[in-house]
């Protein structure tokens, strides 16, 4: 068994901070978005894992083979051409065994065991407010009968939240081919969910799984809703010194905090230092300082310096804001 991420998106509505590091390499709830991923595949016995990396794709070869004792592969994919483009390039991977998709900004809870002993290809939906942000599927019921991307006008509420489980790997790898090769490409890229429909077409039948443990990581308020979200199912620090902690709160061991209320709803990442400051519901990045201020709604990137004043922020990485 093999999963491929899909991680080179450049993450445009998380900029300031995908300008120096990849979208899924953002922290939330303790460690970075592809960490909660590889975690949870590991928890099913899946290690053999192909990973799509582009801009700043070093800095998640790094991070996996520092962190993870697993049979890591690294795709580069240099041109972005959409997710099927993406999938595309990793075709080597995908020989005789079934492959499951997980896309790498996609944090999940769900039984995989179940998904994974499927007599069909099937393909992981949740009923959505506004599904024209999603590939879309529509049903007979029991099986899909039409695959649409990012519908203008859906007939569908049942989006696809980037989980596939395809079994029928050389057809699906066939159907990859026939993408590229006539073209066939929904505002102007090569999509996964095009790939699925030339599938269909095929007489291939395919399914659909409730993913209700779907959590968003795409922008910077779905972050810190997952953020929220998880931060309520691991456990809390109890107290530090000189520290006010309200739950549920993540703080890394190696984080430094002096005369602050922290909480509820932050998460602090390696090396971070806080100091006289009241924050909540806020993410404070590996190596930043945040010093005599008042932080809500906000995220503090990577080494980033902001001292004094009360401000929804959204700081990027190696930024300083101060007096």
């Amino acid at each position: 068994m093999k999963a491929i991420i899909p991680a080179a998106g450049i993450g445009t509505r998380l900029k300031p901070h995908t300008h120096t590091a990849p979208k899924a390499l953002l922290h939330v709830a303790g460690k970075p978005i592809l960490g909660h991923i590889i975690d949870e595949l590991i928890a099913f016995n899946i290690r053999d894992i192909v990973i799509i990396v582009g801009f700043l794709g070093d800095m998640i070869v790094d991070y996996v083979t520092k962190n993870y004792n697993i049979k890591a592969s690294f795709v580069e994919q240099k041109e972005l051409k959409g997710l099927g483009w993406a999938i595309h390039l990793a075709q080597e991977h995908i020989i005789d065994e079934p492959v499951l998709i997980i896309l790498g900004d996609t944090i999940f809870e769900l039984n995989l065991s179940k998904v994974l002993s499927s007599d069909y290809d099937t393909i992981g939906t949740k009923m959505v407010d506004d599904p024209r942000r999603f590939g879309i599927a529509e049903t007979d019921g029991e099986f899909i009968t039409k695959l649409i991307e990012k519908p203008e006008n859906p007939t569908s509420n049942l989006a696809l939240v980037g989980i596939y489980f395809i079994k029928s790997t050389d057809l699906f790898s066939r159907c990859l081919e026939e993408m590229v090769a006539k073209n066939i490409m929904t505002r102007g890229e090569y999509q996964l969910t095009d790939a699925l429909a030339l599938m269909l077409k095929h007489k291939c039948k395919i399914k659909t799984f409730n993913v209700e443990g779907w959590y968003d990581c795409g922008k910077k308020e779905t972050l810190l809703a997952t953020n929220r979200y998880l931060l309520t199912q691991i456990k809390t620090i109890d107290s530090l010194p000189d520290v006010i902690v309200i739950p549920p709160v993540y703080i890394a061991p190696s984080a430094k905090i002096k005369n602050s209320v922290i909480g509820p709803y932050v998460s602090v990442a390696e090396e971070a230092n806080i100091e006289s400051s009241i924050i909540k519901d806020s993410i404070i990045s590996s190596r930043a300082e945040v010093r005599h201020c008042l932080l809500e709604s906000s995220l503090i990137g990577n080494s980033s310096s902001y001292i004094g004043a009360y401000h929804k922020l959204n700081l990027g990485d190696s930024s300083e804001i101060g007096y």
